[in-house]
């Protein structure tokens, strides 16, 4: 591994950039060339800046990081694009990865599990970290052609909703953040392929979903 990949760190803490730029400052042949906290202003960046590699938030303010990653592969599908959350739902993962997706890994996951799995995207593997990979090893009912079920936390955010109330309402109930319940809302809606909340209600009571 020759080549010198230059990365960007993307988060809109500033205090998981510093931790995961400090963690990651000695990587072989990899060198960080930008801290940003939106995705709006890694967009502009990567427009006038070569880049190799992006190491980024799932849950980022005005454009979150499943549709970023969309965005820049389209544009730029030669760039390494790696999503990193708090978050390991099945959904939002292979969400990420549909997208173009080069990894998907926790932030909770240690040092080595970053490197390695940064090191093998470059690669060219897809990669995740441990906790991750046994999430998504796991057979689901979609898997076997089936109408998928909710989560725990699908099921909680889905209820709310038939009961009208609003994205922001439901992250205050559940002690979330607005973008994590928006995230969630639009997952669900695409995962039972219906437009609107009123159409996801009536499916979700026709096939006992809700119970």
């Amino acid at each position: 591994m020759s080549k010198k990949y230059k990365m960007v760190v993307v988060d809109d803490h500033p205090i998981v950039i510093s931790g995961i730029s400090g963690l990651l400052s000695d990587l072989d042949n990899i060198r960080i060339i930008e801290k940003l906290q939106s995705g709006v202003t890694l967009l502009d960046y990567i427009e006038k800046n070569k880049v190799d590699l992006i190491l980024m938030d799932i849950f980022l303010p005005v454009i979150t990081g499943i549709d970023l990653c969309k965005a820049i592969k389209q544009k730029f599908p030669q760039v390494i694009v790696i999503g990193m959350s708090s978050q390991s739902e099945r959904s939002l993962v292979m969400q990420f990865v549909q997208n173009g997706g080069n990894g998907y890994i926790l932030k909770s996951a240690s040092f080595d599990e970053f490197k390695n799995c940064i090191y093998k995207a470059i690669e060219g593997e897809i990669v995740f970290s441990d906790e991750v990979r046994a999430i998504i090893s796991q057979p689901q009912s979609e898997d076997l052609d089936r109408i998928p079920s909710l989560s725990r936390r699908e099921k909680d955010i889905t209820l709310l909703l038939s009961k009208g109330k609003s994205t922001q309402e439901i992250a205050d109930e559940l002690f979330l953040s607005f973008l994590t319940v928006q995230t969630h809302r639009r997952n669900i809606l695409q995962k039972y392929k219906t437009k609107n909340v009123a159409e996801l209600i009536a499916f979700l009571l026709k096939n006992n979903l809700l119970n």
